[in-house]
């Protein structure tokens, strides 16, 4: 699934090229998502010009003249700027043409992305509304984890993907900020210190930091707005690296699963 830094990536790339662009036609090739697609959208976006497009949590939003269209890229779902006449993919189900000769494709094979317009503040949308802070925001603090952390037994892994608690850390980064930061995954979230969540946040922060500049994680099928795979992976110090030897201590690295979700982790350096 595309994380924080894969979604950022690709806002930053579509709006370089199709900000205060005008639509000039909407065609959808599939409605059936994990919730349809309006009948009208093409109705609705068209002769409408892109204000903006900005993020929140691991939504894009395109700001348009009347209301936002909030996409959410799902498993495998990624989004390109192309000409036109390019052919289509088998699984591009929506193409938004723009004036001067651009083409905004959503391709997303298993179909659990989402394309829904809204004319209120999207941020009330209630898809967003109950969202937590932002990683690299000042929001996002030692302290603001040491507070809502007091009464909370799961594991710290767990706790700091929530989507209430923090938004955008996902698996892989969650990962490697708690190597970094040399906290083990299994600790209880309530466990952990005003210093140790120092360490997390800032860990959590240059982590994704890092992978922004990268352009993302080349993971399965997450490609940029212009089809590019991220190069970050190669810069992983745990995640995906099991029984191959710590980058810190050469101890192996252990692989578990924590909440449904493959973790990776040295024992040694996050005792």
């Amino acid at each position: 699934m595309p994380e924080l830094p894969e979604v950022e990536t690709t806002k930053r790339g579509i709006e370089r090229l199709l900000k205060n662009k005008t639509v000039e036609s909407t065609i959808v090739h599939q409605y059936k998502f994990r919730q349809p697609i309006a009948r009208n959208i093409g109705n609705i976006l068209k002769s409408q010009t892109l204000r903006t497009v900005s993020r929140r949590a691991k939504y894009l939003l395109f700001n348009f003249t009347k209301g936002t269209l909030i996409i959410h890229l799902g498993m495998s779902g990624s989004l390109r700027v192309v000409s036109p006449n390019t052919p289509k993919a088998k699984h591009d189900h929506v193409e938004i043409s723009f004036n001067d000769n651009l083409c905004l494709r959503f391709r997303d094979p298993r179909r659990f992305g989402l394309v829904i317009w809204t004319k209120q503040d999207p941020l009330k949308h209630k898809l967003l509304k109950n969202c937590g802070p932002e990683p690299l925001t000042q929001q996002f603090s030692a302290i603001y984890l040491k507070r809502v952390a007091e009464n909370r037994t799961c594991a710290i892994k767990q706790f700091i993907m929530l989507n209430n608690v923090v938004v955008g850390v996902g698996n892989i980064y969650a990962s490697e900020a708690l190597f970094s930061a040399g906290i083990n995954p299994n600790r209880p979230a309530n466990s952990i210190d005003l210093d140790e969540f120092g360490r997390l946040s800032k860990s959590i922060k240059t982590v994704l930091r890092r992978a922004i500049r990268a352009g993302g994680t080349t993971l399965q099928d997450f490609k940029n707005e212009q089809g590019d795979a991220g190069y970050f992976k190669q810069k992983l110090a745990v995640y995906g690296r099991a029984s191959l030897p710590c980058y810190n201590c050469q101890r192996a690295i252990a692989q578990e699963r924590i909440g449904q979700r493959s973790s990776f982790y040295c024992q040694n350096c996050q005792k």
